[in-house]
């Protein structure tokens, strides 16, 4: 359900900003040139929500084993460079760090020391994206991106000794992804001002195991990989 909430008052917020360029009265073109130049810089602020797609192993998909992943927003900061390839493709790279927080929820446990697993994430994410856009319409121009991205999670815990037996869950530190996402680039009087959203999915197992092959937190499980959704807003 928040996860919804996240996705339609994101789609909102950009229809409606969208709704007010294309039928304002205002026609004067601003920053004319601004798509010609070869290299531009930015920043961007904005908030995640991040996910697991948990897969179990076949042998355990009959048992109460489902593990219960509750989502909640986080925050994201980062720098933009952009390169111009030609009038409708530029290639970007979005360095950022971002942080995030995962409740992860085991069955058969009657404690909160043993049923609940807090997954706080400092991620240094870096993607390498492909943006096409269409005409630019008066001030504004909608486009949609895609590519690839690594991220390096500082809060891992991959090489901590501990493992669940002693609370401690434990993923790996690198983690590579695809990415797909669309915004609308806005160009107002000093700066240009582009609102997006993009999906974000893991394609590998980043769960380090207990040392018990049997353990009841990590034996059943037979991949765990990030999913999530990032809305930004970039100032360039």
């Amino acid at each position: 359900m928040k996860k919804r909430l996240f996705f339609i008052l994101a789609i909102a917020f950009l229809a409606q900003t969208a709704n007010a360029q294309l039928f304002s009265k205002e026609r004067l073109a601003n920053l004319e040139t601004f798509d010609n130049r070869f290299l531009t810089w930015g920043y961007f602020l904005g908030f995640n929500s991040y996910d697991f797609k948990i897969e179990y192993e076949e042998q355990a998909q009959d048992d109460n084993t489902d593990i219960l992943v509750e989502n909640q927003a986080g925050f994201n900061v980062g720098l933009i460079g952009d390169m111009r390839i030609n009038r409708y493709i530029n290639l970007r790279l979005e360095p950022g760090l971002y942080f995030a927080q995962r409740n992860l929820f085991f069955p058969n446990f009657e404690e909160e020391r043993d049923f609940l697993r807090e997954t706080k994430s400092t991620y240094i994410h870096v993607p390498l994206l492909v943006k096409f856009s269409t005409e630019r319409l008066n001030n504004f121009k909608p486009f949609i991106v895609g590519g690839v991205s690594r991220s390096f999670n500082l809060s891992s815990n991959e090489e901590n000794p501990q493992d669940n037996e002693e609370g401690q869950f434990r993923m790996t530190k690198g983690t590579s992804y695809f990415e797909l996402g669309f915004g609308i680039d806005f160009y107002l009087y000093y700066f240009k001002f582009t609102p997006s959203i993009r999906g974000v999915f893991a394609t590998s197992d980043e769960l380090v195991r207990d040392e018990n092959p049997n353990s009841p937190w990590t034996g059943n499980i037979s991949s765990l990989k990030t999913r999530g959704v990032f809305i930004n807003f970039t100032f360039q």
